[in-house]
């Protein structure tokens, strides 16, 4: 959003409404009295924000539990349907899927994030955390670093300062120097690895979806175990396979 459009106070009540949805989320099923001893709020308070959720069908509630609604799944799809690319790129991570064995994951990019859009997997997929839906730091992630590979350099050192580099395995690039020297490797061959940086044991390779102005806007990864996604197979036959994917992409975000 334009910072212009910010207001300097913001809404308070809406900002706790939101903490009590991310606290459901984070750990399903709480009563009230243990979000008001999670909140900073009164007691009453907490009450009146999770009455007001309920009436609006946000939540639900179950003997004394809540739990999130599942009107806010229509709200992910609908949200999801705005994505240019996402018909298409599913259509190609089920193929890479079907051809690689391995889980393919489409994603795209949002502010300073990378959201989980779509996954498929192959007969021998790696079974990990990760879900549709999932934010995560771009810097973790093979098509994460694909896409901060083709940024603009005001928008990727706004993107650093803002989120910092978060160490998720002792393999993360917590370095900028690092970091910016990866990138400029990745832009030039045109994808990204992740080798134990996001999930220890998981190897990947990512390449960006870009719009018509070669702006990021998404990507596809492909990961499997390191025992099997190594070698030859993660450095060149992996990402041949990837890349032809994304080049059937733009071709029909462009013509299609």
């Amino acid at each position: 959003m334009d910072d212009t459009l910010r207001s300097n106070r913001p809404v308070t009540t809406t900002e706790s409404s939101i903490r009590i949805l991310e606290r459901l989320k984070a750990r399903p099923g709480q009563t009230l009295d243990e979000l008001a001893e999670a909140s900073d709020l009164a007691r009453s308070t907490v009450h009146r924000h999770l009455l007001t959720l309920e009436d609006n069908d946000l939540l639900f509630r179950e003997n004394g539990t809540f739990y999130l609604s599942l009107r806010l799944l229509d709200f992910g799809i609908s949200a999801r349907t705005r994505v240019p690319f996402f018909d298409v790129g599913r259509s190609q991570v089920d193929r890479l899927a079907e051809g690689t064995g391995e889980k393919v994951w489409l994603v795209a990019k949002e502010g300073d994030f990378s959201v989980h859009l779509y996954k498929a997997f192959g007969d021998s997929p790696l079974r990990t955390s990760a879900r549709v839906g999932q934010r995560r730091y771009l810097h973790q992630l093979a098509v994460g670093k694909a896409i901060l590979a083709r940024l603009e350099a005001d928008e990727l050192e706004g993107i650093v300062e803002r989120q910092g580099l978060v160490e998720m395995t002792e393999h993360t690039i917590t370095d900028e120097d690092e970091l910016l020297e990866e990138l400029e490797a990745t832009r030039e061959r045109g994808y990204a690895f992740n080798v134990g940086e996001s999930i220890e044991g998981l190897n990947a390779v990512g390449a960006p979806i870009r719009d018509e102005d070669g702006a990021p806007i998404g990507g596809i990864s492909i990961s499997g175990p390191a025992n099997r996604v190594k070698g030859e197979y993660l450095r060149n036959e992996l990402p041949d396979k990837l890349l032809a994917a994304i080049d059937e992409i733009h071709i029909n975000l462009r013509y299609g």
